[in-house]
């Protein structure tokens, strides 16, 4: 079994905010592979899919993003799964709009969601897909930005960003790290 975990807040609130862009690639995988309706587990929503011939769980921390690592710790201990068996998704305000960005470990780069994942789980050796967000505007605080509906004109390149991470997810899970890096990571 994998786990992927998509970061973001519950309610509808938050619903369309940069900050949730993990829950939308969750949503998206769901509604790809047919997925029952989400259980509430481990303090998140889970879905089971299978990519190839892979069980994959898809977790939505139910907990605000920077106590995500409680739902993180909680599903690797009870499902006995290594580190990188875990992928996580989320927003990433330092990458440009739409980039896609897949490590297998380092530091959380500012985004307090995967930290506390990572001290959770004690290690930095969780794999991660961030999702550029793009930059706050001048004067804008990136604790208001990331809670900011995405601008009407970005949506469709939205959209599309986020179909291009499920496909980045469903090649981690059937592939493996190394494979999802190589094909999705933009060439630096």
């Amino acid at each position: 079994m994998k786990l992927v975990i998509g970061l973001g807040n519950p309610g509808r609130k938050y619903a369309g905010t940069r900050h949730n862009i993990g829950f939308d690639v969750l949503s998206l995988l769901s509604q790809i592979h047919q997925a029952s309706k989400p259980k509430l587990k481990f303090e998140a929503e889970l879905t089971e899919i299978n990519i190839g011939d892979e069980r994959v769980l898809l977790a939505a921390p139910q907990t605000y993003m920077n106590a995500s690592g409680r739902t993180a710790k909680a599903v690797v201990e009870f499902y006995k799964l290594e580190l990188d068996e875990v992928l996580v998704v989320c927003d990433d305000m330092n990458l440009p709009l739409g980039r896609l960005r897949l490590r297998k470990s380092g530091s959380a780069g500012g985004q307090k969601g995967l930290k506390n994942i990572c001290n959770q789980l004690h290690s930095e050796s969780v794999p991660r897909l961030r999702i550029g967000i793009g930059s706050p505007p001048e004067g804008v605080a990136g604790t208001d930005f990331v809670l900011r509906q995405f601008a009407k004109a970005d949506l469709d390149f939205v959209t599309s960003s986020v179909a291009r991470a499920a496909d980045a997810v469903e090649c981690w899970a059937d592939r493996g790290i190394d494979a999802a890096m190589n094909t999705f990571n933009p060439a630096e």
